[in-house]
């Protein structure tokens, strides 16, 4: 990768990765829909500043428009709402690290639709090593709780299946699209769509009380929506979708490190070798030229 893709990967990893414990905290005083809502809002907001600094060239055929509404229900409504659920079940540490088995979707996705990112040894190797980090993960919290866990994991991994047939998606039908344009029209629909939502799932609707929501809220939508979807989009397309996605690779040990040090979740054994074996895969991927 070139040093600007290095940067926009390293700071994507910092938006994304620290997004799980601005999840679980805004949790206390809120439901997953309503939280959803305004954290896209928010990116909404931020994207529009953006807009008018850039002045982009809207999309003029239903066919690209068509394919930005899809992508932001498939990238951002769906699976925003699914994580934000599953944290209400499971601990931000193990959400990030099932987040991170994303590349792994992806790397089987993109060698069927994407000619230029086609599967190798390096990463079939990499998806079983992931697999078993998942597979030891999923076991941490069997114990206590089963049901409501292995449903929160579920929702998790539905997220993952989502994000990764997305960033093939918006591989193949975004090439042509001012970067602005390729994440404001999906936020902008995934938005209305949860709003629209909202009222039926989550009534009567309340506002949160405490500043430090309101922050988490205006943390995820403009640094972990915002400034994030810019920076993946444009790496979707610098380094291609199985790259781009192994961002999530990184999450394990930010949502780990957020999650142990300012909620005082659990680290055991299984979360260490878990997410050892899932953060393994991008190091077997990246230890042979493509």
């Amino acid at each position: 990768m070139k040093t600007r893709d290095w940067f926009a990967f390293i700071a994507l990893a910092l938006a994304w990765g620290s997004s799980f414990l601005w999840i679980k905290i805004a949790l206390e005083e809120m439901g997953p829909f309503l939280l959803v809502a305004f954290r896209l809002l928010f990116g909404l907001l931020g994207l529009l500043v953006v807009l008018a600094v850039t002045r982009p060239k809207w999309p003029r055929d239903w066919h690209t428009w068509q394919v930005l509404i899809v992508l932001g229900m498939i990238n951002t409504a769906i699976p925003f709402v699914l994580i934000s659920w599953a944290e209400i079940y499971i601990d931000s540490a193990v959400a990030s690290i099932l987040n991170g088995s994303v590349p792994l979707f992806t790397t089987v996705i993109a060698h069927f639709f994407v000619s230029d990112d086609r599967m190798n040894a390096a990463k079939v190797l990499a998806l079983f090593t992931g697999f078993a980090g998942v597979v030891i993960l999923l076991m941490r919290d069997l114990s206590g709780g089963f049901e409501l866990n292995l449903l929160g994991h579920g929702a998790m991994l539905l997220a993952v299946l989502f994000y990764a047939v997305a960033a093939v998606y918006a591989r193949r039908g975004t090439g042509d699209i001012a970067p602005v344009m390729r994440a404001l029209i999906p936020v902008a629909s995934a938005d209305a769509a949860i709003w629209l939502v909202t009222p039926f799932v989550e009534s009567p609707i309340t506002l949160p009380q405490l500043p430090i929501t309101w922050f988490a809220l205006v943390w995820l939508g403009i640094i972990g929506s915002c400034i994030a979807y810019l920076l993946y989009y444009y790496l979707i397309h610098a380094i291609g979708p199985t790259r781009a996605t192994m961002v999530t690779y990184t999450f394990p040990l930010i949502g780990v490190v957020l999650g142990v040090v300012f909620l005082n979740e659990l680290l055991d054994f299984n979360l260490v070798l878990g997410g050892a074996l899932v953060l393994a895969s991008i190091i077997i991927v990246n230890s042979r030229s493509e």
